[in-house]
This record gives structure tokens, C-alpha cells and sequence, in this order.
């Protein structure tokens, strides 16, 4: 009679154990989606960006910053470097959950883009 409901308490806890595994994961699962979106829309963004100066204008940061609003993004940085280049940062918002669950509430991406000197 000593060990009769022993099976429901490690049921119980095992479920506890892969449930927390489960939301774990659902959390990472988010972290890496937001880094990847912030990362495509700054290499989108700096792209339309540099776009004019290969015709030897001046980098367009308003377009960078329709590209990256366009992706979901804010466009937070935007510098020429030299002529030759321009960097871009961009920052999304992520929804979080409560608690542990929350992780990060923002996600960078930073990209740059320049002219190849093949002479």
C-alpha cells in the first residue's frame, strides 16, 4: 500500500518537465526567427540605401528607412562611410510573453553595403 499513486506524482512531474522544455524552446524558436527578420530587412534596407551611389550619388536613407518599415523594422542608424560605403542598423520590436518567457523585447540587425573597385 506504501507506493499505490507514486505513478501519478512522476506523471505529473514528467509532464511539468516537458512542458517547460516545450515553452523553453517556443521562446528560442522566436528569439532566432526576430534576429533573422532584423537581419534580412538591414540587408534589404541598406541595399536601397546604396543603390544611388552607384552612380556616384549620395546614399539614400529615406528609401533605407521605407525598406526596413516595409520588413517590419525601424531604420536606427544610416552612415556613409568615405562615399565608398553605408552602414545601416535596424531594430524590431518583439512581442514577449510574461515572465521567464519574455526573452529579449528588441532584435538588431546592421548590414553594409559599398562600391568594388575592380581597377
Amino acid at each position: 500500500h506504501g507506493e499505490r499513486g507514486s505513478a501519478t506524482v512522476l506523471t505529473v512531474a514528467a509532464t511539468g518537465v516537458v512542458v517547460t522544455v516545450c515553452a523553453a524552446a517556443l521562446v528560442v524558436t522566436g528569439i532566432v526567427r526576430d534576429v533573422h527578420r532584423a537581419g534580412s530587412a538591414a540587408d534589404l534596407a541598406v541595399l536601397a540605401a546604396a543603390a544611388p551611389m552607384v552612380v556616384g550619388a549620395a546614399p539614400d536613407c529615406a528609401a533605407a528607412r521605407r525598406v526596413a518599415a516595409a520588413n517590419g523594422a525601424t531604420l536606427t542608424s544610416c552612415q556613409g562611410e568615405d562615399g565608398a560605403a553605408v552602414v545601416v542598423s535596424v531594430s524590431i520590436t518583439r512581442r514577449t510573453g510574461a515572465g521567464w518567457l519574455r526573452g529579449p523585447t528588441a532584435a538588431v540587425g546592421r548590414a553594409r553595403a559599398g562600391l568594388v573597385d575592380y581597377g
